[in-house]
């Protein structure tokens, strides 16, 4: 038991120690030298669980760790300046739990600290205000007699630079304050996203790098030796702290706003008194939904008792305040361990690597798996059983993994070796010359049916609600199901026997059913899981044939015909329509169902410079979403295509994922073979326009 427990202690030390290391070396790379790895998102994760690690296990915590001090130093191109107020980091919360736990906190500490406070009752529940965290970069302005006197950055939070020079010619930063007082206060400069586009396009024609985000923009900017490049990259600034004044303090963090904003001070508007902490988690809440809209970068919530003597009584730990808290917005990108690889089959036969995780909370849900892609997008990651990685989920995409963080590894992780065989779908697997993807050699097994009847009846397919993954599988095991027809002849009599199935609900699932009796041509096509037939290739198809008949009797020349189709994805259009099995299929679906007419094209403007013409999407594009983009080139009279052809006009390229290798995608490098135009977000928006 004793060796057990060892062992157990040894690989949580390990762990700690792992992690601080990283930990120093990123935020190193992002508080001094301003460059930047990994996401702070994902930053802010190691860190989170370092402190969770050292809470639960206090003999880890050393001296040295991240969470016993504040991180950065002053670089030697700049004067230092000592801090005349200590520059505190605030404890970070990610949950709505963690800050009910704050909360918890605060009224304790408080209840136990009515001497501080005599004469006065202490409140068992302080109010707060809730200010937008402005994802910049914290400076710290002295003025004496209400000029401008120095302007230092936060450094290691004791000693800073001087970058008064530049920081005068940031306009919303007043040089004069409106009274001729002595204030230290702090703020964030920061830089307007559409600045950042501006920016960028100059220094993409100059052949300069681009800066990656408006964060990286603002330090680089604000570290520059000469005045004049500052002042024409039109810096802004929030100031959000009173730290000393001449006068006496306001007694509450909304006067303490007031006060600075009739200082001279811009003040960011969006501050909102909570009386409690659940109105802060519901302001965070509303925040969240509304971040994008704003020019600067959001992060989440500077959360601050409102009233100052609570604060005076709260007081400091050694590295930040007790009476505030950073309210993170839910991340985007976050790390956890790898643990295990499984492989899904999919309804074309495609086998995907999937990676299971240590569950982790990403964007506001519980995450185990993340796709791979393929095998090669494993050893471009050089990923590792047991390694620590970085998970990225963007909306409604399917988490991934962008990123292994090599410097944690112990030397306990295990190589990944390609199976030749899977007995899920009792198959060999191969992988075609050309091609990236490995796929059943056995066709039709049980494993790839059941991955095609789940995506019949999804929604971007038929829709069939009620009709999900898990009852499918019931359906597949009661044997009350095995291809697409046998949906429509669903009765009462088959569905009320099986079990959790109450007579309401069996009413309900057979309304769906039957409300799916009519469906558009291309979601039809969309459902039928032919090989290399999605929703773009779908829609040309219906809008290039009309009609369901004439797709069945095309031939391959014809499918090839069509900008957007090129001859592997016609070849597999034609091989499925011809081939008897699912001919025979077709037909008793088509007894089922009825598909409603195509609708006409309308007329496109002709001026535009998308009619006629074909685009492509790769990467991530820094504004528009891929459903937008394409919706705008559609409405515009182009065409939309999900594979690069010699009919392909436009590859409209966005960024790569985050840490991924400089060798191009495939698309990029079939767009170089076809000599496709390449072009960015910013030149396809001015082709729009024009």
């Amino acid at each position: 038991m004793d060796n057990k427990k060892n062992k157990f202690n040894f690989i949580l030390a390990q762990r700690a120690a792992k992690l601080r290391e990283a930990i120093n070396h990123h935020r190193y790379l992002y508080h001094v030298l301003d460059k930047e790895e990994i996401s702070p998102a994902a930053l802010d994760s190691l860190k989170h669980e370092l402190a969770q690690l050292e809470a639960d296990h206090p003999e880890l915590i050393t001296p040295d760790s991240p969470t016993q001090r504040v991180a950065g130093q002053p670089l030697p191109q700049f004067e230092k300046i000592t801090h005349r107020v200590p520059q505190w980091s605030f404890n970070d919360a990610f949950t709505a739990a963690e800050m009910r736990e704050f909360d918890a906190r605060v009224r304790k500490t408080l209840a136990a600290a009515r001497t501080v406070l005599p004469g006065r009752t202490v409140l068992a529940a302080p109010t707060y205000v809730a200010e937008l965290k402005i994802d910049g970069f914290k400076i710290v302005l002295i003025y004496k007699q209400g000029v401008l006197q120095t302007a230092a950055t936060r450094g290691d939070g004791r000693v800073g630079e001087d970058v008064t020079a530049n920081v005068r010619t940031i306009e919303s930063i007043p040089l004069r304050l409106t009274e001729a007082v002595e204030v230290v206060v702090e703020g964030e400069i920061w830089l307007g996203k559409n600045e950042l586009a501006r920016i960028n396009e100059r220094r993409r024609a100059a052949g300069e790098p681009v800066f990656a985000n408006p964060r990286n923009a603002a330090a680089g900017t604000i570290r520059q030796l000469d005045p004049r490049i500052v002042a024409a990259r039109r810096l802004n600034s929030f100031i959000y702290d009173l730290a000393a004044a001449s006068f006496p303090l306001p007694p509450t963090q909304l006067e303490e706003l007031a006060r600075l904003r009739a200082l001279g001070f811009k003040v960011n508007p969006h501050f909102h008194f909570c009386r409690d902490i659940e109105a802060v988690i519901a302001y965070w809440q509303t925040w969240q939904g509304k971040r994008e809209r704003e020019d600067y970068g959001i992060d989440g919530l500077a959360v601050k008792i409102n009233e100052r003597e609570f604060q005076t009584a709260l007081g400091y730990t050694g590295k930040a305040p007790r009476f505030a808290i950073a309210f993170k917005f839910p991340a985007e990108e976050t790390t956890t361990v790898v643990e295990k690889i499984i492989f899904q089959v999919g309804r074309t036969g495609i086998v995907t690597p999937v990676a299971k995780l240590r569950p982790v909370r990403l964007a506001g849900s519980r995450v185990a798996r993340a796709t791979l892609h393929n095998e090669d997008e494993i050893k471009r990651l050089d990923l590792r059983l047991g390694d620590t990685v970085i998970v990225r989920k963007a909306g409604d995409i399917i988490p991934e993994i962008i990123g292994v963080l090599k410097e944690l590894r112990t030397g306990q992780e295990k190589k990944f070796r390609w199976p030749t065989y899977l007995a899920e779908a009792d198959s060999r697997l191969e992988r075609r010359p050309g091609e990236a993807a490995y796929r059943l050699v056995k066709k039709n097994s049980a494993a790839q049916q059941r991955r095609r009847l789940h995506h019949f009846t999804s929604k971007s397919a038929f829709n069939i609600d009620g009709l999900g993954r898990k009852m499918i599988d019931l359906l597949l095991e009661h044997k009350l199901l095995a291809s697409y027809p046998d949906i429509f002849s669903l009765t009462y009599k088959d569905l009320i026997k099986l079990p959790r199935l109450a007579d309401k609900s069996v009413k309900n699932l057979l309304v769906s059913i039957n409300r799916a009796r009519v469906v558009t041509l291309p979601r039809l096509l969309v459902a039928l899981s032919v090989d290399g037939v999605g929703e773009e290739t779908a829609e040309l198809l219906a809008r290039e044939f009309r009609a369901l008949t004439k797709i069945q009797s095309a031939d391959r020349a014809e499918f090839e015909a069509i900008a957007g189709i090129g001859p592997v994805v016609a070849r597999s259009i034609y091989d499925w329509f011809h081939a008897p099995a699912n001919q025979l299929m077709l037909k008793n679906l088509l007894t089922q169902i009825k598909i409603q007419p195509v609708e006409a094209t309308p007329p496109a403007n002709n001026k535009s410079k998308f009619v006629g013409k074909t685009f492509v999407f790769t990467g991530t594009l820094p504004t528009l979403t891929r459903v937008a983009a394409k919706r705008l080139v559609k409405n515009a009279g182009g065409r939309v295509a999900e594979t690069i052809s010699g009919k392909t006009d436009f590859l409209v390229a966005g960024r790569p994922p985050r840490l991924a290798s400089s060798t191009p995608g495939e698309k990029l490098v079939k767009a170089e073979k076809f000599e496709v135009k390449i072009i960015d977000e910013t030149e396809f928006l001015r082709l729009l326009k024009s």
